[in-house]
């Protein structure tokens, strides 16, 4: 293979411009230019009135605003029960009219009370363009004009799980790259539900990599990506739903090293200063059973190569050059969902009980510790002009000057709204988001700080070591062609070479528990799946001029669409039940773990598995998330007892369609709090039934979700059981199932399933 390098260090050249020369200013990111809570900007204003606004816009918010060439864009929420939407806003920065919005249902979420948008639009400093993801997982890119270019349903994509919490964070933009996160569970190798983090490109979103740098999480977790640059290797840290602060690869999404904190989440932004990493939690601590931790962290600064096994950080074992811990330092600070902010060598934060915390970075002396509040959750304090602004939940709001053993308090207002976002200053003004409205502080015309993103250091490229293919995981319908790009990467990541051709074979990691493979075919760099309308998944494994690299792809079959599972042959051996049983198909997101084909009455039938208390309810999908207009049905049945029964359904179009055992009802939800009807229905364990639903939208948008159950070998009744209206309805959805069965005691089934379209 003869490699083009004069090219390739032109591409570098150029992607190393765009990262550097921006197109566009302003405060573009969650937690601005230094991704510390610190802003350049002066003359801002100190003594704060809720009467002084210089504007506000009446939409409710629990995240964090940004800004970029005039333009203010905020995530908020409106409406109330099944009309309350998700809104991303942009507005004008001189007086917060709209100039542009979007509002998104939520939809197959635990999002309770009102969790919303708890996190930020990021801008893309290069083009302009902005990125969000929303709480139940629906990632979107829109250009500077609010038009839509591309976007995915992680929890319908890739298996994102959700949480009560609602807790969701931020994308981050690195060169061509945009990065998201959350726990999924996807499928083969990425099938257990592991803290995980994706990357596409920016402008199309084409799949590069995902990352699992850590263990199995006992939460979820929203802190974002600070981005840094290690020798020749661009990096960034973040805490993770296992408890571990872990380093990852910017450009491939090798995990490099993970240092765990506590047994539950590390949900703040980590900050940085020097070869110092400081992070905090609220949780149960990994090495004693106090509640919280505030840690100073010496960086590695040799790190694994590509293939290498990632670094686990333990003082107990591993030791740096001078022959000092891995924990610099460490204070009894607890916060679980605030970030600390850094400015000159010192760290702010505060802790959960309201004190506000001073810490010297490299020494972990704590400088001063004031009590300002009764309680703090989720907001970041923000340092700018020489002061801290802090919202709080009870609606405080303060300016405080920090001293060097000491803090005073220069003005406190109360907003309207309890405050859970952070605050962010620009061009002389502080924005502010509280569970009421926005609020816009300051003058109409200020300074606009000059600090961008650190960019990628500009490096010769070196020797190529592997293959990239983009996408790295595709999904595809049944005859439906994708077109591959094959890059070489050099051991820091860096393109060597693009576009280069590579032959393909189909390939079955040693350890897989599945060995199947994707019924597709793979010539000049394209990949076709087989016509026959299967479910069907498998990886490929690339090479060219003795490089290598893996492509992961599904297919997923077209409406109209049966499985009766008659076909599944039964031959592993169950570890608890002396039973043999099959594997569920691969292709169908979620499902590995969760569910099982069994032998029933002399046929074969999809059964819950118990063995994991975990997995207790599984929410599995195998459809396109672009279907709409279908009708969808399955024979159902539930194990149980009088007192005891489990809950069997059916997704549609983004909305459940489920018999609720204990209440003896059918229900139609998508989210609980914000739709939720039933009728009472009595079904008897041990016996099947036949459910059935279909959705209709209007052309108002508004939409019936219909649905009706019966026992089975009964004439189905010409009337639906259950109508539901709903005024902004689901407009597309993947078909699924979803299966509860409370604490793992009792099975629930599954067999017949029927698509078709309406």
């Amino acid at each position: 293979m003869k490699l083009n390098k004069l090219a390739a260090l032109t591409a570098l050249l150029i992607f190393s411009t765009l990262s550097t020369h921006a197109a566009v200013t302003g405060w573009t990111n969650w937690r601005g230019p230094h991704q510390s809570g610190r802003s350049d900007a002066t003359d801002l204003p100190k003594a704060i009135k809720a009467a002084d606004a210089l504007w506000t816009h009446n939409i409710a918010g629990r995240g964090h605003t940004v800004i970029a060439d005039g333009r203010v864009f905020a995530w908020g929420y409106r409406g109330a029960g099944a009309d309350l939407q998700e809104v991303l806003l942009c507005l004008d920065e001189a007086n917060g009219k709209t100039i542009w919005e979007h509002g998104y249902n939520d939809y197959l979420s635990d999002t309770v009370y009102s969790r919303y948008t708890v996190g930020a639009p990021t801008i893309d400093p290069a083009t302009g363009w902005i990125y969000l993801m929303t709480t139940n997982g629906g990632v979107k890119c829109f250009n500077a004009d609010g038009k839509i270019q591309w976007e995915y349903s992680l929890m319908e994509r890739f298996g994102r799980l959700t949480f009560p919490n609602g807790r969701t964070g931020a994308a981050v933009i690195d060169g061509d790259l945009v990065i998201v996160r959350g726990v999924t569970s996807y499928w083969g190798k990425q099938g257990p539900a592991r803290d995980r983090f994706y990357a596409f490109k920016k402008k199309t979103g084409a799949p590069v990599w995902a990352s699992t740098p850590g263990v199995a999480p006992k939460d979820s977790s929203f802190s974002t990506p600070v981005l840094a640059n290690v020798g020749a290797r661009r990096v960034f840290y973040a805490g993770t739903g296992d408890g571990n602060v872990v380093c990852v690869d910017v450009r491939t999404g090798q995990p490099l090293w993970r240092f765990q904190l506590s047994h539950g989440g590390v949900n703040s932004s980590v900050v940085i200063d020097g070869d110092t990493l400081v992070a905090i939690h609220g949780k149960e601590n990994i090495d004693s059973s106090g509640e919280g931790r505030m840690v100073g962290i010496k960086l590695p600064t040799k790190l694994p190569a590509p293939g290498e096994p990632q670094l686990i950080l333990k003082d107990k074992d591993l030791k740096i050059a001078d022959g000092k811990a891995w924990e610099k330092w460490r204070l009894q600070h607890a916060m679980f969902t605030s970030s600390p902010t850094l400015a000159n060598g010192r760290v702010y934060q505060v802790s959960k009980t309201g004190v506000l915390v001073c810490v010297d970075v490299k020494t972990g002396k704590e400088l001063f510790a004031k009590k300002i509040n009764n309680d703090q959750i989720h907001s970041s304090p923000l340092y700018a002009d020489g002061h801290l602004y802090i919202g709080f939940p009870n609606g405080k709001f303060m300016v405080i000057k920090p001293g060097d053993d000491d803090a005073e308090i220069v003005s406190e207002a109360q907003l309207e709204g309890g405050i859970l976002g952070s605050p962010m200053a620009w061009n002389g003004k502080i924005y502010l988001h509280t569970k009421t409205k926005l609020y816009c502080f300051g003058k109409a015309n200020g300074q606009k700080p000059k600090a961008t993103l650190p960019a990628a250091d500009l490096l010769a490229v070196g020797k190529a070591v592997a293959l990239q293919i983009i996408p790295g995981d595709v999904l595809l319908k049944p005859g439906q062609t994708i077109k591959l790009t094959v890059n070489t990467l050099d051991a820091n990541g860096n393109v060597v070479e693009r576009g280069v051709s590579a032959e393909f074979e189909k390939y079955i990691p040693p350890t897989a528990k599945v060995k199947t493979s994707m019924n597709a075919g793979v010539n000049n760099n394209a990949i076709t799946a087989d016509s026959n309308n299967v479910a069907s998944a498998g990886a490929w494994m690339a090479t060219a001029g003795g490089l290598k690299g893996i492509l992961r792809g599904r297919i997923l079959p077209k409406i109209p669409y049966t499985q009766d599972f008659e076909s599944f042959k039964l031959t592993v051996d169950h570890k608890t039940d002396g039973v043999k049983f099959a594997y569920p198909p691969l292709a169908w997101t979620g499902a590995r773990l969760k569910w099982e084909v069994r032998e029933m009455d002399g046929g074969k039938v999809f059964a819950k598995t118990l063995d994991r208390v975990l997995f207790q309810r599984a929410i599995t999908i195998f459809g396109d998330p672009n279907s709409s207009n279908y009708t969808i049905e399955a024979d159902v049945m539930t194990d149980g007892s009088r007192r005891v029964k489990g809950n069997i359904g059916v997704m549609n179009q983004r909305y459940f369609i489920t018999l609720v055992g204990n209440q003896q009802i059918l229900e139609v939800s998508s989210n609980h709090e914000r739709v939720k009807e039933s009728v009472p229905f009595r079904w008897s364990p041990k016996k099947w039934y036949r459910l059935k639903s279909r959705v209709d939208i209007a052309a108002d948008g508004s939409g019936i979700i219909r649905a009706k159950a019966w026992p089975k070998g009964e004439p189905e009744p010409k009337a639906w059981t259950l109508e539901v209206k709903h005024k902004n309805a689901h407009k597309k959805g993947a078909p699924g199932i979803i299966g509860f069965s409370p604490q793992s005691l009792f099975r629930v089934y599954m067999d017949n399933i029927s698509i078709k379209n309406n």
